[in-house]
């Protein structure tokens, strides 16, 4: 499969790779917004005696920031679609978060055949409802001690945030243009205060495995999202979790992604 770039424009993303099997489907990893490939470093990891691991900086976030085109959804799927054609990736599993999680759910729509199965975490565009208000906020906080009073609004209550999350924001966002990106990016995801949605009857159509995992305590997109979906979606939602089910219940995920993977 060939492709063709302007000088200028990077073959593909930044991506963070694990897994020595290079026989099987990899799986592919998207974050959600204003994270990058580092959130899944713990999944990887888990998962790296089993399969070979692809994480993505989406456009316009970690070393990516500066991606010739930034913007909702559709932009970063194809951009995400142009790096599994640079990597030479036929076929993948494919894993988003959030906004990765709408972007997959795109890319699995235009491209059925590449995608060996679908794992949507706590994903957008399950329905209007979206907490704007704290997007915003974190799009344009810099500071670690803002970030740190704004992260645990991500989380279930009783986790435990580590304190190098909230620097580790700081220090990505100090990149220059960081922050103008994530504030481009939260307008054109959001709709007013809500948020675009999916067409879920098409997900669920889809010729492959699809799950979804969701806390019961998410603050950002209310788990009411995950109910009444077409019987073809699989749907877990876990208890004292809030929207960042991969780090506050890493190896439930782990376990859900071994399962969905082996065997394809």
């Amino acid at each position: 499969m060939s492709i063709s770039l302007k000088p200028d424009v990077p073959a593909h993303l930044p991506y963070a790779e694990q897994g020595t099997d290079q026989t099987g489907t990899p799986l592919v990893l998207l974050h959600g917004f204003g994270g990058d490939r580092q959130g899944w470093l713990n999944i990887q990891t888990g998962l790296s005696t089993r399969l070979r691991s692809i994480a993505f900086d989406l456009p316009g976030h970690g070393t990516a920031v500066g991606w010739p085109r930034i913007g909702n959804a559709g932009i970063s799927a194809k951009a995400v679609s142009q790096s599994l054609d640079a990597l030479g990736l036929e076929k993948v599993h494919l894993a988003g978060h959030s906004m990765g999680g709408a972007v997959a759910a795109l890319i699995a729509l235009r491209m059925p055949e590449r995608i060996a199965s679908l794992t949507l975490v706590g994903p957008g565009g399950f329905g209007p409802q979206i907490n704007a208000d704290l997007l915003r906020r974190y799009a344009s906080a810099s500071e670690e001690e803002d970030l740190a009073a704004l992260l645990p609004e991500f989380f279930a209550a009783s986790f435990r945030m580590p304190r190098q999350l909230a620097r580790h924001a700081s220090e990505a966002r100090s990149r220059p243009g960081a922050i103008e990106a994530l504030q481009e990016i939260v307008e054109e995801i959001l709709d007013g205060d809500g948020q675009k949605t999916l067409p879920l009857d098409d997900v669920a159509a889809l010729p492959l495995p699809v799950q979804v995992i969701w806390g019961l305590e998410d603050g950002v997109l209310p788990v009411s999202q995950s109910e009444g979906l077409p019987g073809a979606i699989a749907v877990h939602r876990l208890a004292d979790t809030g929207h960042m089910p991969h780090l506050e219940q890493p190896r439930d995920v782990i376990r859900l992604l071994a399962e969905i993977t082996s065997g394809h």
